[in-house]
């Protein structure tokens, strides 16, 4: 049986060039994108840094920017793919409008403007709270451990830096002793004034691999000396209050034996994660109940949630203006300190006291609370409730984002290396987070 079909005129060409803005349909995202960037963000920032005419003009600044945001909120961050990106997909050809950046443009941008994108998370922020997404009514916090650009196996222990420095200047002294012997051979055989003298490329390559092992080992010395006069300090502080038994031996200043530092990204750490250990950074976002919208974020590499909850409150202070009313988090983030910072500043906290179990009403605590204590009353608080607790909000609310991030749009590594450099991106992503929210509901 005959079958008509469509006709398939590949070489028809076009009557009239088609706009970039038929590229995709309305209300896609790119569009979204697009809006919001060219009308409201402000971008002066970036565009204050370009001045006079020499040189090639650049590609427009807000091309660029809405380049990037939609490149992250897709879950492409790689230059080279985005730079694929704007040759294959009509998606990224209609906000370049078929102009075609290179991927070192693309990367340059990023670098050069790092601070300024890392800004416009606040920008991005305020708009979805006058969008009503945002009311800091219970804000759930939670951090996330992300490997760095850096293998776990370019570290090295201040035991085996030790081991390897010794052994690798005695590989270095032999050959340099060699290499004399050589040298005076070479002079006796062709005199003085003949070429052969140069050190051979193996032995430079020892010694620089030396200088960083020793550049790292002077470093982890530097830390641990710093560790042990701030521990000192806080003993001599406390040598008012008497106390049983013999006195504490001063601190070591020693870096611990397994102490490690990565040559690649040498502020990066090994960090224990649910799959085992990484070399990575601990990402930390607050996340509000309304729409999963991240109102604060942090970075550190630090392993401990611990220290992260007040400088956590004090971001979603400055950049919402306010304290939230209710925060949630795990065990983690459970101390004697941190329940007091809950209290002075007026949020009523709902911190796991130990860890939870399968089938319990609350968490279960390593050690029973004093009685009257903060961690008492925390630990009364959640058992109260029971499964009505306002402590299960946190699993619906700060993990999923980091789902969404990590298993949906794809982002498991850092692309950039050292810690400032790592803060800006994780806030390009919370960016990247939050716009998607925006155009959902907006769509």
């Amino acid at each position: 049986m005959s079958k008509t079909f469509r006709d398939w005129g590949r070489d028809q060409a076009l009557l009239l060039p088609p706009s970039v803005d038929d590229f995709v349909p309305a209300g896609h995202l790119s569009r979204f994108v697009v809006t919001l960037v060219t009308e409201e963000l402000d971008l002066s920032g970036i565009l204050a840094s370009y001045r006079g005419e020499k040189g090639q003009p650049p590609y427009h600044p807000a091309m660029m920017v809405t380049l990037l945001l939609y490149a992250y909120a897709v879950g492409i961050y790689s230059s080279r793919r985005i730079a694929k990106a704007c040759t294959e997909r009509v998606d990224f050809m209609s906000i370049v409008a078929l102009q075609a950046p290179d991927f070192r443009t693309n990367s340059e941008f990023r670098r050069r403007h790092l601070a300024a994108l890392s800004g416009l998370f606040v920008q991005v922020l305020k708009l979805c709270e006058q969008a009503g997404l945002v009311r800091l009514g219970h804000v759930a916090l939670d951090g996330t451990k992300i490997k760095a650009n850096a293998s776990k196996h370019k570290a090295m222990s201040y035991e085996r830096m030790k081991k390897r420095e010794a052994e690798l200047q005695a590989e270095v002294d032999g050959w340099l002793k060699a290499a004399e012997a050589a040298d005076a051979a070479e002079d006796k055989a062709f005199g003085a004034d003949k070429r052969g003298d140069e050190m051979p490329d193996w032995v430079a390559d020892k010694q620089v691999r030396l200088a960083r092992i020793r550049q790292a080992k002077a470093e982890l010395e530097g830390e641990a000396k710093v560790k042990a006069a701030a521990e000192q300090a806080a003993r001599e502080k406390d040598d008012d209050k008497p106390r049983p038994g013999r006195k504490a031996a001063p601190p070591s200043d020693a870096p611990e034996p397994k102490a490690q530092r990565n040559f690649t990204d040498p502020e990066s750490r090994i960090l224990k994660a649910k799959d085992g250990y990484i070399q990575g950074y601990n990402a930390q976002a607050a996340v509000d109940a309304q729409a999963q919208i991240i109102v604060a974020h942090t970075l550190s590499n630090n392993g401990s949630d611990q220290t992260q909850l007040a400088p956590l409150l004090n971001a979603i202070k400055v950049n919402l203006g306010r304290n939230p009313d209710e925060a949630s988090a795990d065990a983690g983030y459970c101390s004697a300190a941190n329940l007091r910072t809950l209290s002075r500043r007026r949020i009523k906290g709902y911190i796991a006291t130990g860890r939870q179990q399968h089938g319990t009403k609350a968490a279960i605590a390593k050690r029973p609370a004093k009685r009257g204590s903060l961690l008492a009353r925390m630990t009364t608080r959640l058992r109260r409730a029971g499964y009505r607790s306002r402590y299960r909000l946190r699993k619906q609310l700060v993990e999923p984002v980091f789902g969404q991030i990590k298993q949906a749009r794809g982002f498991r590594q850092f692309l950039l290396r050292g810690i400032e450099k790592v803060t800006a991106e994780w806030a390009i992503i919370c960016t990247a987070h939050n716009l998607r929210k925006l155009a959902l509901a907006a769509a």
